[in-house]
């Protein structure tokens, strides 16, 4: 059977497609025109320097207001302008996201082992050293991106992490975003958008060396500028639109389904929602309620567009179908809403972050109050890897620590390969400790 709304095979158990996604095509961060342009500006920005940044700031941002970068007072007071309740909100999903950072930090352990006698190895988790933080900050500012990007690098034990978000007016950033910033422990702050801020992160163009990774999400041009760095720095993930996709039986409440189906959707015109369910009925009364939700939606522009055309329904047989339906989706956000979560929790495998039951919702990370990270792999990502969390921040760095006694147990094997693969210079670092060191009969553990 084909999942072609998906552009994957599905092998397995019967299902029946209610509504399929209406139009596909390229992402809009493969588009020609914004390849072009992307790559366009960094040659300019890598030439010019700061002042090509300050340019492309002045011109596509209208930023008029000298210095971007703002100063620690400065940064502190953009909670003045924010409402008691909103800066209690943003408090507590910065402490949260840490927390849990925090306890994930815990359990990633140093180790090492004796493989054998006189041979050592282990690792040591060492953090990234510089890394800067992208913070979108358009119709949609997402103000937990600092919690998730800046804050749990911070927990990491990155020392220097910095964060740019575009103006949003000629002298100023969104002081929201950049009071989550500031919770978050930001090293600096500056205010520019777009290609120029990638560029300038990954140049060295902001009064600090070049970043070693940069992280945060962005619209289409930004995403595009991340994929032409990545080899230059690292990258979180390229992230394409949002995605969320429920499994949910006779048990959900349609209403429920529907709504969280439009919460997401309503991140972009091409973010994909999808249902899989064990109950036609429900399947019909989602499709319907989606419908009558969308009338008085203010954002049913947005939302309606993305459910529309990459909005998809699938009636699957079994739970065991619904499964393998799931993991080839492999969604972004996966919300379980059944009489037996427990099992599509044991049984699922691929997704970005899962939500269980119908008490949960994705908004509940996407904004922060969790604690998880909602920086999370798209477009079927899920298969093959994971979000963003502190591990990422971390490297896990082997080590070996070999005893001069251990000198004829290792030698030889790596001789033998070695001349097989017609290495010399290979072997002869082996052969060499073999004529120092293989007579010696010492059993005391020292270093050569």
């Amino acid at each position: 059977m084909e999942l072609d709304a998906h552009h994957a095979s599905f092998i397995g158990g019967s299902y029946e497609c209610l509504k399929t996604a209406a139009i596909g095509g390229v992402p809009a961060q493969r588009l020609p025109k914004v390849v072009e342009t992307v790559s366009e500006m960094l040659s300019v920005i890598e030439k010019g320097g700061r002042d090509a940044v300050t340019e492309y700031s002045r011109v596509l941002d209208g930023w008029g207001g000298g210095d971007v970068e703002m100063d620690a007072d400065s940064l502190r007071r953009t909670g003045d302008a924010l409402t008691p309740e909103l800066r209690a909100a943003l408090e507590a999903g910065a402490e949260r996201t840490r927390t849990f950072a925090g306890l994930q930090r815990r359990h990633l352990q140093d180790f090492e082992a004796e493989m054998m006698p006189g041979v050592v190895v282990g690792h040591r988790y060492i953090p990234v050293q510089r890394v800067g933080a992208y913070l979108p900050a358009g119709r949609f500012p997402i103000l937990a991106s600092a919690f998730m990007t800046v804050g749990v690098a911070k927990t990491a034990g990155v020392p220097t992490v910095i964060a740019c978000s575009p103006p949003t007016s000629p002298t100023a950033g969104n002081p929201a975003v950049f009071y989550s910033a500031y919770l978050s422990g930001v090293d600096r702050a500056f205010v520019v958008g777009g290609v120029q801020a990638l560029a300038a992160m990954a140049f060295g163009l902001l009064g600090e060396q070049p970043m070693d990774m940069l992280v945060g999400a962005g619209n289409a041009y930004v995403t595009e500028a991340k994929r032409q760095l990545f080899g230059r720095v690292g990258m979180d993930l390229l992230a394409g639109p949002s995605e969320v996709a429920v499994i949910a039986d006779d048990t959900a409440d349609p209403v429920i389904v529907a709504a969280d189906l439009l919460g997401q959707a309503e991140h972009g015109p091409q973010s994909p929602a999808a249902l899989v369910t064990t109950s036609r009925d429900l399947a019909l009364a989602v499709i319907a309620e989606v419908d009558r939700q969308l009338v008085d939606l203010s954002t049913r522009d947005i939302a309606g567009a993305a459910w529309r055309d990459y909005g998809t329904v699938y009636v699957a047989e079994d739970n065991a179908t619904a499964v393998e339906l799931m993991d080839v989706l492999a969604p972004e956000h996966l919300e379980v809403i059944t009489a037996d979560d427990d099992y599509f929790q044991q049984n699922l495998t691929n997704y970005g972050s899962l939500f269980l039951g119908p008490w949960s919702t994705v908004a509940y990370s996407d904004k922060g109050i969790t604690g998880t990270n909602h920086v999370l792999p798209t477009g079927g990502g899920a298969r093959s890897s994971a979000g963003l969390s502190v591990s990422r921040f971390l490297k896990p760095l082997t080590f070996q620590r070999i005893d001069r006694s251990a000198t004829m147990q290792l030698a030889p094997l790596v001789s033998e390969i070695s001349a097989y693969e017609e290495m010399e210079a290979h072997q002869r670092t082996a052969d060499l400790r073999i004529t120092r060191f293989g007579n010696d009969s010492a059993s005391t553990k020292e270093q050569p």
